[in-house]
């Protein structure tokens, strides 16, 4: 039968990249297309639909861990005004289970109209469908920067307010959990982070173009290493 969706995985520095590529294609069964390495995040999702050769294509972080039960035959195309579907991922950290981090179904057209919103994602024409299944693992923890820089860019846009209609006690229960501690290696940086965050957050209510650092990777970079000093970037 004839595949009805392309499968894209988006990385930039994860250092198990690979291994999450290759595990991707696996439990998929089908060829996974990458984008690696390009700089800005709305960049890269519009070059992520110009790699796909269907309307409709999944698309992964780079530190996504696809659960084996996954069933790639059993994915529903999306209903006509539906631009997205999430699915939820969970955090190994703190426990929480969401969308963030989470695979993705998405319309190369939408795409390709793609507004603006710091949350890049959110700035897609027509509605975003969230499904209560989850479909795997977000392993943001693959160096002290990586779990920092998750927890910092989460929490900030969480403070911020949420783009995607999350109500303030929602977002400040999940703000509540990624600041107050977890388990795990560098738990203790995705906590900084996610502290850190927070301030930045209410740093850049007065200044609002602050908060495009946030898809700025040598921003995030020079940020953590001012914070912690030279720690081990890749791991």
């Amino acid at each position: 039968m004839k595949a009805l969706f392309d499968a894209v995985m988006l990385s930039y520095d994860e250092p198990l990249a690979d291994k999450l590529h290759a595990r991707l294609q696996r439990i998929l069964g089908t060829p996974v297309k990458r984008l690696h390495g390009v700089h800005g995040m709305r960049r890269a999702y519009r070059l992520a639909a110009e790699v796909v050769d269907h309307e409709q294509f999944l698309l992964a972080d780079g530190d996504f861990v696809l659960a084996t039960e996954f069933a790639l035959p059993a994915v529903e195309p999306l209903a006509d005004g539906v631009s997205m579907r999430v699915w939820r991922a969970r955090n190994p950290l703190n426990g929480l289970i969401y969308g963030y981090g989470g695979l993705k179904l998405i319309r190369r057209s939408a795409l390709r109209e793609l507004g603006d919103a710091v949350d890049v994602l959110a700035a897609l024409p027509g509605r975003c469908e969230f499904t209560a299944d989850i479909a795997g693992t977000t392993r943001i923890n693959q160096s002290p920067y990586h779990a920092w820089k998750a927890g910092f860019r989460e929490c900030a846009m969480l403070a911020r307010g949420s783009e995607y209609g999350m109500d303030d006690a929602e977002a400040a229960e999940r703000i509540a959990a990624w600041t107050a501690g977890g388990e795990g290696e560098f738990a203790e940086f995705a906590v900084s982070g996610a502290r850190e965050g927070v301030d930045f957050a209410h740093e850049a209510a007065r200044a609002p173009a602050l908060f495009d650092k946030l898809n700025d990777p040598a921003w995030l970079a020079q940020r953590f290493t001012g914070g912690h000093g030279e720690q081990a970037i890749a791991g």
